[in-house]
Order: C-alpha cells, then structure tokens, then sequence
C-alpha cells in the first residue's frame, strides 16, 4: 500500500457505491459517511475520527485503527478481532456496537462511553484500565477476560463471572452488583 491520505475531511461520502482507496490515512476526519458492507481490509487509519457514521458489516481484516476515535457511529456486526492489532488503540463515544467481536485483542486503557453493546463477544480479551462509562453492556460475553483496574461503575445490563474473568481492583457500583452474582440464581433486594 503505497498511497497516503493526511488531514483530509470526508463528508457524506458513500463508501458502499465505491470504495474508499486502500492507503494510509493520517490525521483524517470521517463525517456521515456510508462504510456499511464496505471492504476496509488492509486500510491504516492512524489519529483519524469517525463521526456519525455507518461501518456495519465492514471487513476489517488487517485494517489498522491506531489512535482513532468513534463517535455517533453505528458499527454492527464488526469483527475487530481479525484487525492488525499491533499499535491497536481506539475510543468509542455514543455508539451502537452490537453483535460485534473483541476476541483476544489487547485493549487496555480503552474508553466506551454512552454506547450500547449487545451481545458483544469480549472473550478473552484484556481490557485492563478500561472504562465503560454508561454503557448497556445487555448479553455481552466475558470469559477469561481480563477486567483489571476496569471501571463498570455506570454501566449496565452486564453479567460477569467473577470466577472465570481476572476482576482485581475492577469498578463496580452497588447496583451492578447483581451481574456479578447472576451465576448463583440469588435473590438480591434493595
């Protein structure tokens, strides 16, 4: 991949009728864009933002997301796990990121916030010092996950087994306590 994009802003632009040119894009901006079903494997995005877009369904095999932040952004369905994780490094703010998968990767220090996360898949993964601020967390999966240090203080809907996720000094408020529990079919009253 030879072809290098820096500080450019890509507004309403239909990545599903022709495809975004696989190069490295440095520093760029991705508002209300149509990446949906869209091939991005191979792709480098580095410091880039994606605001108010759409990558549901999006291939992202060996797509390098390093430093990038999402915001407003439906992402369904997206396998993260098959990205080039070397430098991997993202943020998510007011997302929609069901059905999609973490498998494995190392996200330590990583920033969910107001987003919603159904059903995905965090096996595995390392997601040491991260924070999932006001997150709904409805049938995600963790298992063998590492949750060290991670904050769930404001999250919700989560259920976490505390004996098969590595939860050390992990963030809990009183009232998610119960997704920690739901194993042992306990009756908890306020």
């Amino acid at each position: 991949m030879s072809e290098y994009t820096a500080d450019q802003t890509f507004e309403k632009a239909d990545f599903t009728l022709r495809a975004l040119p696989k190069a490295e894009y440095e520093n760029c901006k991705f508002i209300n864009c149509d990446f949906s079903s869209s091939d991005l494997s191979g792709v480098k995005f580095l410091d880039c933002e994606f605001i108010s877009s759409n990558l549901s369904l999006a291939s992202l095999s060996k797509t390098s997301f390093i430093d990038v932040h999402f915001q407003d952004c439906k992402m369904l369905g997206l396998r993260f796990d098959n990205c080039n994780d070397f430098g991997l490094a993202f943020s998510f703010n007011n997302c929609k990121l069901d059905h999609s998968s973490f498998y494995k990767l190392k996200l330590k220090k990583t920033d969910f916030k107001n987003s919603q996360l159904h059903e995905v898949d965090f096996s595995e993964c390392d997601l040491a010092n991260s924070t999932f601020d006001n997150c709904d967390l409805l049938n995600a999966t963790f298992d063998k996950t590492i949750l060290e240090k991670a904050d769930f203080r404001t999250a919700y809907h989560y259920t976490i087994d505390p004996d098969n996720n590595r939860i050390k000094k992990a963030r809990f408020s009183k009232s998610g306590i119960a997704g920690l529990l739901q194993k042992y079919d306990i009756q908890i009253s306020e």
